[in-house]
């Protein structure tokens, strides 16, 4: 019985870990994919308040260092359900075992939806990313493009038009599904040039990305934009089928929570981009995964001294 099971290992549930320990109680990490999360796509992150700039690979091995320096247990695995026992504890089942808890913080984190094109997977990392907050200044006076129709995708390119000396904005259809006051703010960018009707066939380079090659729907007709990033964003899709009978999901899947990170069950706790949010960056995860674990051990102690 561990008095806290995490569950997902980015920077929201390593930091977790950490204060747990710290606090004393006994923690199982449960990760499916890599420790880390999405920051360690990140080839550079700068924006986050250490010693120095560092890769997300970097970071996240000084983070999982940490939890391991401090005692926390990992495993490998896929979370496929979580239930609460009798006695008010969980059982967290996963792919090859089942383990149990006092009390469960998720920080499942999200996944950013894939253009699904040759050349993709190749470039993450080097040219390609998903945050124009995170990575824009890397780009100043450089071509990008940004992919989608959305409010995040405008809000990006209005944002990278301050930054990059041209910006491609990259829809498949005629129209913006953005709201009409985020679509007005493009009138103000001239740098941006809107290529509509059109979808990413492949992403090309050799060592690093140089064009994005895309196709009007319309015509059929190819074009090769010659870029030095692009920016996807079609959409992000959070990871919290296996707890939508413990905690309240919003229309698009996150987890309801607020600052407090505290969901409608007392016993479980959220951390990161899986939650209601505003803002999905690296420090607003780390400052997460501290409230809920301290929230958590709040919890255990004034469980436990309610039992004595």
């Amino acid at each position: 019985m561990y008095d806290i099971i995490i569950i997902g290992a980015g920077p929201a549930g390593l930091t977790a870990a950490i204060y747990a320990r710290r606090a004393g109680k006994t923690v199982l990490l449960i990760e499916k994919e890599t420790f880390g999360g999405q920051i360690t796509l990140s080839p550079h992150v700068e924006n986050y308040p250490f010693a120095r700039p560092m890769s997300g690979n970097e970071l996240s091995e000084i983070l999982v260092d940490q939890v391991m320096n401090l005692g926390a247990e990992v495993e490998v695995d896929t979370v496929t359900a979580v239930s609460e026992e009798a006695d008010r504890t969980f059982t967290v089942k996963t792919e090859y075992g089942s383990f149990h808890a006092k009390a469960i913080i998720i920080a499942t984190g999200l996944k950013h939806r894939r253009l699904g094109v040759p050349g993709e997977d190749k470039f993450i990392g080097r040219g390609i990313s998903f945050c124009a907050v995170c990575d824009g200044a890397f780009y100043k006076d450089k071509t990008v493009a940004v992919v989608g129709g959305g409010n995040t995708a405008v809000q990006d390119a209005i944002y990278l038009s301050k930054l990059a000396k041209t910006v491609y904005l990259v829809h498949r259809r005629s129209e913006f599904r953005a709201e009409k006051r985020v679509v007005e703010g493009l009138s103000a960018c001239p740098n941006v040039e809107l290529v509509l009707d059109s979808v990413p066939v492949e992403c090309r380079g050799e060592n690093a990305l140089t064009d994005l090659i895309v196709r009007n729907k319309l015509n059929g007709m190819e074009r090769d934009l010659e870029v030095d990033g692009v920016f996807v964003a079609i959409g992000q899709e959070p990871n919290n089928v296996a707890f939508a009978e413990l905690v309240d999901l919003d229309p698009s899947g996150f987890i309801i929570a607020d600052e407090s990170c505290r969901t409608k069950h007392p016993a479980v706790f959220v951390a990161g981009d899986c939650r209601t949010k505003a803002v999905r960056q690296l420090v607003t995860a780390g400052a997460d995964g501290g409230v809920a674990a301290i929230a958590a051990c709040e919890y255990i102690d004034s469980d436990q001294a309610k039992a004595v």
